[in-house]
């Protein structure tokens, strides 16, 4: 068994002149970056590896996420899994380290949203229709995955087993 966590960059700035892969995170994303961490340690999420999208506001939210998780993650970051589609993303996941049982990927929509729906058919219906009907900034999808290896993931192989948002976060 191996959890997917999809974790969508924390909410980011449209600076005048600045091109998109260098925006930088606004303040809102500053807040809730480390808070959506520190309901991932709470909640025993622990990831073992993170796959980081190589846009600025991306690994922003990876330096404010990696310290609230309480535990070093070593992380990798990817370029293809920025503003990429479902198979770009699918690709990067099954070159992941296969000994990793719980890996973070912290990427973009619309793909996160579209390949968190290809993967997650089954699990809780209420999470599912949050998730089909917004996948928001700092959005956390957690996909459980029977598989033995992240080179067997396929869609339909998941169950989503929950989606958090800063504005549901307890």
């Amino acid at each position: 068994m191996k959890t997917l966590l999809l974790l969508r960059h924390a909410k980011s700035a449209w600076p005048e002149g600045v091109d998109d892969h260098d925006r930088p995170l606004a303040d809102r994303g500053r807040r809730d970056a480390p808070r959506m961490a520190a309901y991932i340690a709470e909640v025993g999420l622990q990831p073992d590896f993170a796959l980081v999208s190589s846009a600025r506001r991306t690994l922003e939210t990876w330096a404010l996420v990696e310290p609230a998780l309480g535990k070093a993650c070593p992380s990798q970051t990817v370029a293809s899994i920025y503003e990429a589609e479902p198979a770009a993303i699918l690709a990067a996941i099954h070159a992941a380290p296969q000994q990793s049982e719980t890996l973070l990927v912290i990427g973009h929509n619309p793909g996160f949203e579209d390949l968190a729906a290809m993967l997650a058919t089954a699990g809780d219906a209420d999470a599912i229709g949050r998730l089909k009907t917004k996948y928001p900034t700092a959005g956390l999808a957690v996909i459980r995955l029977d598989i033995e290896r992240w080179s067997d993931v396929v869609p339909g192989t998941g169950t989503l087993d929950m989606f958090v948002t800063p504005k549901t976060l307890p």
